[in-house]
């Protein structure tokens, strides 16, 4: 299967685009994502792997956490794809509902990013956009 085709699989299904428009505001912790979109680990997990095996996603281990981030854009056409899903998802439900709700979670403290923006004071402004918005 070629990447192009890959790619749109991985897109084929509305939990998949809710978790990359949470990721397209910088790197959150699967229980992150689980936490906002209100549904089962199992099944955010399920997802996440699909995007990683897609490669639209890449994780780092952090002790037991694994946290997620959009794949490192390695041609023009994965920055054209992810440029493009920015601008559609932006403008709809329940994509615009997730990301206040992200909002939300960083402010209140309920989210993994919490903790990570309290240990790296240095990564806040590039990872973290949306809580300043």
């Amino acid at each position: 299967m070629n990447m192009l085709e890959r790619w749109f699989k991985g897109l084929a299904d509305v939990t998949r685009l809710r978790i990359l428009n949470l990721l397209s505001q910088g790197k959150l912790c699967g229980c992150d994502i689980q936490y906002v979109l209100g549904t089962t680990q199992s099944n955010i997990s399920r997802h996440l792997t699909y995007l990683k095996n897609c490669g639209l996603l890449q994780d780092r281990r952090s002790g037991y956490r694994v946290y997620y981030h959009l794949a490192v854009s390695v041609s023009l056409e994965h920055r054209l794809l992810f440029d493009y899903l920015g601008h559609a998802l932006k403008r709809e439900e329940p994509f615009v509902t997730d990301l206040r709700n992200l909002k939300a979670a960083i402010k209140n403290g309920a989210c993994t990013v919490s903790e990570w923006s309290a240990r790296h004071p240095e990564t806040n402004s590039a990872r973290f956009r949306i809580a300043h918005k």
